[in-house]
């Protein structure tokens, strides 16, 4: 694979803002860059970050004895720096998919969510849809979704065979739920710890919100490592040896 000489690499990282990680991100160091969504990434008054995905991962390059460095970034910048192969990156926490597998590596499994669940307002909540296939067959239905995320197969093949009416966000996750809250859209998937988690913290909202869960929603799928092709086949057999998830 063709590398970029170290000057050019340097001044590529600067122009993603990483200045600050310097020569350590050129050696040894694992750049993990991340973006803080509770209950899987918090970074509030700890020295690393902690939760579903942030824990394990600390715990498995810690037991591998590979050096890191922590880089906070939005989660489309995240994507756009593995699939650029922008050096050896790994983001926490996404799912595997057949396109990103294309320009990616993934390590085992860190995590896997609960049951999908629909977050709602009270509104649409009230109309007594039974089953996801009933709500997506209207296609009225306006479905709030992060910018590039994939929802697992399952979710990603029925938003794609019923087509409901789609509003893509790059907006923060309070920003989304406040949206649902106000009506400006029906619904968003949500995984069960996800949805616990807003249903606490909503504050003034958490009146006009609901958390549905029809009866054929799908489990939710597995979340892992991701990693640029510039991290090392041994360096990924490491992380993948001290993963503990099963």
């Amino acid at each position: 694979m063709h590398r970029l000489p170290r000057m050019l690499l340097a001044w590529a990282l600067l122009a993603w803002g990483l200045l600050p990680l310097g020569v350590r991100a050129m050696d040894d160091a694992i750049t993990l860059v991340y973006s803080e969504r509770p209950p899987y990434m918090d970074d509030a008054s700890h020295p690393l970050p902690i939760g579903l995905t942030a824990t394990p991962t600390v715990n498995a390059f810690k037991s591998a004895g590979i050096p890191v460095v922590w880089t906070k970034l939005p989660t489309n910048r995240q994507l756009a720096m593995v699939r650029e192969g922008l050096g050896k990156v790994c983001a926490i926490g996404w799912f595997w998919t057949p396109d990103r597998a294309v320009f990616a590596k993934f390590t085992k499994p860190i995590y896997r969510d609960k049951d999908w669940y629909i977050l709602t307002n009270a509104d649409f909540a009230a109309r007594g849809y039974a089953t996801l296939e009933e709500i997506l067959s209207h296609k009225e239905t306006r479905i709030l979704v992060k910018d590039k995320y994939s929802y697992g197969e399952q979710l990603d093949k029925l938003l794609d065979k019923y087509k409901p009416t789609i509003a893509v966000s790059t907006a923060t996750t309070t920003k989304m739920v406040q949206s649902i809250s106000m009506g400006a859209v029906d619904m968003m998937f949500v995984s069960e710890d996800e949805g616990n988690y807003i249903m606490a913290h909503a504050g003034e909202h958490a009146p006009r919100l609901r958390l549905l869960h029809p009866r054929d929603m799908p489990h939710g799928p597995e979340r892992y490592i991701m990693c640029t092709r510039n991290v090392p086949d041994d360096v990924i057999a490491r992380i993948n040896k001290a993963i503990t998830f099963k």
